[in-house]
């Protein structure tokens, strides 16, 4: 079992910066891709960013250029970096992990959600 607990978000001006941060605990045998998707009410969730164990790293054309993706595999975290932030960047952002759990089977891990408001 992974828990993943994600932390920094809030409100802040249009231009402005946030740093979300998403920490996996628990026991498994390897987390793989993680990533950072949003959400407003009403509309479908967005993968917004995900990351390779490897680094390797991929963004929704909505974010690229402004947000970064990053991650600590020593610490089980992954980050996102956000800037220049818009308005419709305004969502809960929730983090996701592909977990190999040690009976070898693959599951997806959610964190709760964190609101990111930005005011126009």
């Amino acid at each position: 079992q992974v828990q993943l607990v994600e932390s920094g978000g809030g409100s802040v001006q249009a231009g402005g910066s946030l740093r979300l941060s998403c920490v996996a605990s628990g026991s498994a045998a390897r987390i793989d891709d993680m990533a950072w998707h949003r959400q407003v009410p009403g509309k479908e969730r967005e993968l917004v960013a995900v990351i390779t164990r490897g680094g390797t790293s991929n963004y929704a054309d909505s974010v690229k250029g402004r947000f970064t993706i990053s991650r600590d595999n020593a610490k089980g975290t992954v980050y996102l970096q956000m800037t220049s932030l818009q308005a419709e960047d305004t969502a809960v952002y929730s983090c996701q992990a592909e977990v190999l759990q040690y009976d070898n089977t693959w599951r997806d891990y959610w964190g709760q959600g964190t609101q990111v408001t930005v005011s126009a």
